[in-house]
């Protein structure tokens, strides 16, 4: 049987296998990489949690697991652990919106701001932020609505980059803020100066070429059909599935 394309690989449950809780409590729990297939697949097709297969157990399990672990700070640590072999000469930062579907979007008004949507031109949207490493491999993240200007992400993602790197950024970045923030971790921002700055700065288009693996980035989360709409109300459970997915990019190196 052919190996379906939403289940993990034996070489990334190698990896992720031993990052994850092994001390459960009372009656053993279902088989992890059984239950992680059925969150996968979930998030690959953008189905109800109701429609996992039975192949994967009961649906509740599934989401079960995964919103506890979430609440457990499990899927935080998965990523950090991954990509702990992150070098950071070279990082691009950059964001991409999700549209919120209907079923996401319910609830009080009044609280589309706490749960990461907001009214863009794309009408009801979530916007991610990501500093990815020189291969396109994510480092952080960030959520919030879509009407949010990446600039005022942009210092609390630069919080991660390592001393002396090249940040690669569109103007959207091109800010005093930003720049000095740069500066004090001696970070040079490559970034093109918008048209009606007057100051210029140093900049290299051959090195910012690389920057267009950020927005490959996003497209390859984007396959996952529950990434590229947000179908979940909780901001915290789509960021953490955001997560997930990018553990899995890590593993597969």
């Amino acid at each position: 049987m052919a190996r379906r394309r939403y289940e993990l690989t034996d070489g990334e449950w190698v990896i992720i296998g031993p990052l994850l809780p092994n001390k459960p409590r009372g009656v053993p729990r279902v088989d992890d990489r059984r239950v992680l297939n059925g969150i996968l697949w979930r998030f690959r097709t953008g189905s109800p949690w109701a429609e996992i297969p039975e192949r994967y157990g009961p649906s509740t399990t599934c989401y079960n697991r995964f919103v506890r672990w979430r609440k457990a700070g499990v899927w935080d640590r998965l990523l950090a652990a991954v990509s702990a072999a992150f070098a950071g000469e070279i990082v691009m930062i950059d964001s991409s919106c999700v549209r919120v579907h209907q079923h996401g979007a319910t609830g009080k008004k009044g609280e589309l701001g706490d749960r990461g949507m907001g009214r863009s031109r794309g009408g009801l949207t979530s916007k991610i932020h990501a500093l990815v490493d020189a291969d396109g491999r994510p480092v952080a993240l960030r959520l919030t609505g879509g009407q949010v200007h990446d600039s005022q992400e942009a210092e609390a993602l630069l919080e991660t980059v390592p001393e002396g790197a090249t940040l690669l950024g569109d103007k959207g970045y091109d800010s005093n803020a930003i720049r000095e923030a740069a500066a004090r971790k001696n970070v040079w921002a490559n970034i093109p100066a918008r048209s009606n700055r007057r100051q210029r700065f140093a900049f290299s288009g051959w090195v910012y070429r690389q920057r267009n693996l950020v927005e490959r980035f996003f497209n390859r989360i984007k396959h996952f059909r529950g990434i590229a709409t947000r179908y979940d109300k909780c901001p915290e459970n789509y960021l953490a599935a955001v997560k997930l997915i990018c553990a899995r990019i890590w593993c597969a190196g």
